[in-house]
């Protein structure tokens, strides 16, 4: 079920006008709930999931949804055309909005199953695999891909990239503006080693003038996110959206034009508590869930309370959604204190 398009003073924005990445052991279905709750128009985005997972796993744990994540992505690893587009057909037989290729992980595991960032050297095969996905499903199909590898020259390579891709039916491209160095730099340094160069990714939106870009990596407030919105199509938020989630209440009425979901961040964390609840009737620990509430507060009195208890009373065996409360109340406490001493 795809979202409306959103507007503003009547003009249709981008399905990608704000996006939050795909984030490996960060972006599971419980993050991105709580996600939802802080903002209706964002496009999520799920982990990386392999082909072979998929089409030979837990399909069922591996793929389930809550419907409130709506508009949502399914992001792809592989390199086999048929596989990717089998994977592709039953993400969107399962109501997935979207399906999008990973073309900029620089793991080795990635690498020693050919997909991911060192696809980048391969533009032709990469198009095969988006035409076979194009070819499969009716929902948009996607490439998130680097501004290149190791010596490439990110101009030349990036424009034959997105060329290729773009030929084969892609119907949006991000680009994490780093390069990614597929020896000698782990995952993580490869996140911020390899200088950022948004200005690549503006480039290619100038060529590109009818096909949607978006712009990721090393963007972490609203004001830059506003900026890189007069230039490309769409932003996507990875780390600045997962360590200081309260940021995400702010993008409906920056972004869109509508209000947000809660007025202020507590009461989106108690909205929250519902979802736990159901969580833990069907299995899951309570910290599974909760770990992804620990960047909230960030600043505010209390916070450290807060975190410190969530962090150490929700891996405890039985542990129910009063300790999210008890850690809340930290906050409140603090804040409510705070806020009588300032009137003094």
């Amino acid at each position: 079920m795809t979202a409306m398009v959103p507007r503003i003073s009547g003009k249709a924005l981008s399905p990608w006008r704000f996006c939050i990445a795909p984030m490996m052991e960060w972006t599971d279905r419980h993050c991105r709930f709580f996600h939802r709750l802080l903002t209706r128009r964002a496009r999520l985005y799920t982990e990386m999931l392999t082909t072979g997972a998929i089409l030979h796993g837990d399909r069922a744990r591996l793929l389930d949804f809550d419907p409130a994540e709506h508009p949502l992505a399914l992001q792809l690893g592989g390199s086999e055309p048929r596989e990717l587009a089998a994977a592709a057909r039953i993400a969107a037989d399962l109501g997935y909005d979207e399906v999008n290729l990973n073309v900029g992980c620089p793991s080795d595991r990635v690498q020693n199953g050919r997909f991911g960032a060192c696809l980048m050297a391969e533009p032709a095969h990469v198009a095969d695999c988006v035409a076979a996905m194009k070819a499969a499903v009716a929902v948009p199909v996607t490439v998130k891909c680097r501004l290149g590898i190791d010596d490439q020259d990110s101009e030349a390579t990036l424009d034959r990239f997105a060329d290729a891709i773009v030929a084969a039916g892609a119907d949006a491209l991000v680009v994490h503006a780093r390069k990614a160095w597929l020896a000698g730099l782990s995952p993580r340094e490869n996140r911020d080693v390899p200088p950022l160069d948004h200005g690549r990714v503006h480039r290619l939106k100038r060529r590109l003038a009818h096909v949607p870009v978006v712009i990721n990596g090393g963007i972490r407030t609203l004001a830059e996110i506003e900026r890189h919105l007069d230039l490309v199509d769409g932003v996507m938020l990875g780390r600045a959206a997962y360590e200081n989630p309260e940021l995400l209440l702010a993008i409906d009425p920056r972004l869109f034009g509508e209000p947000a979901p809660f007025d202020d961040p507590h009461a989106a964390v108690e909205a929250f508590i519902p979802y736990i609840e159901r969580a833990l009737a069907k299995g899951a620990r309570l910290h599974d869930v909760t770990r992804h509430l620990l960047g909230m507060f960030r600043g505010a009195p209390g916070a450290r309370a807060y975190r410190r208890h969530l962090a150490t009373e929700a891996v405890k065996p039985g542990a129910g959604p009063e300790v999210l409360r008890d850690a809340l109340a930290r906050v409140l406490d603090k804040t409510a204190e705070f806020a009588h001493t300032a009137a003094a």
